[in-house]
């Protein structure tokens, strides 16, 4: 009996399942949001979303599928604060602040699949939960819990901290590695979601007369920390 008990106990302490029984709320029992989008004509399929929160809990599959674009008419470089968006994603529920997040995603245009582990530090946890003077909100504040994460052809990547209200403040920019299986891990016999015909229309016809300005996204080694 006492072995079955450090078993049972052992379950819960390694829960995995996202929205499972296990609770850490945010102040105010607040929830937390991820969203991914790329630039524009840049289109993008998000394979896979895996959270490590602060205790060390995992939450597998949290998100993905397409994902949303800045607000910018031109694809080269990344966007100004006021253009991030909040991304295609999900509030994550049940969860305390994300302590790394590993992303896996298909680059359409070029095709390539690249795979990433982002580190939030504590320093961008203790930003995501200051509270932002919003004397619109009942409560007369927000929380900057919403990331939003641009995923850029050659497998840069770059996230931003914000709240509703607040303007974007930059957290970290790393290079994606290649996945080595390619799409689906391999699963899927090397095919993407979409071949380049199937792209928007708007994809299409920028391609055909535009290359891909991969060193636009380029950017300089900085601490994965709000400025």
């Amino acid at each position: 009996m006492k072995y079955l008990c450090c078993l049972w106990l052992l379950f819960l302490t390694n829960c995995t399942t996202a929205g499972g029984s296990y609770k850490a709320p945010l102040p105010e029992d607040e929830d937390w949001y991820v969203g991914f989008f790329a630039p524009p004509y840049m289109e993008v399929w998000v394979e896979r979303v895996d959270v490590e929160d602060a205790h060390g809990l995992y939450y597998r599959d949290v998100t993905g599928g397409t994902t949303g674009t800045s607000s910018q008419e031109d694809p080269e470089g990344w966007p100004e604060p006021m253009q991030v968006p909040m991304g295609a994603g999900r509030s994550i529920t049940g969860s305390a602040l994300p302590k790394r997040i590993f992303v896996r995603w298909q680059s359409l245009v070029e095709p390539q699949t690249y795979r990433i582990t982002l580190n939030i530090s504590e320093s961008v946890r203790e930003q995501m939960v200051k509270k932002m003077p919003y004397p619109k909100h009942p409560k007369g504040f927000a929380y900057q819990d919403l990331l939003a994460i641009e995923l850029a052809p050659g497998g840069w990547v770059k996230a931003w901290i914000r709240s509703s209200v607040s303007t974007p403040v930059e957290i970290l920019c790393q290079k994606a590695e290649v996945e080595p299986k390619g799409p689906d891990e391999g699963l899927n016999h090397g095919r993407y979601a979409y071949s380049l015909d199937k792209l928007n229309p708007e994809t299409q016809e920028y391609l055909k007369t535009n290359t891909i300005p991969y060193d636009s996204w380029k950017c300089p080694e900085h601490p994965s920390s709000p400025r």
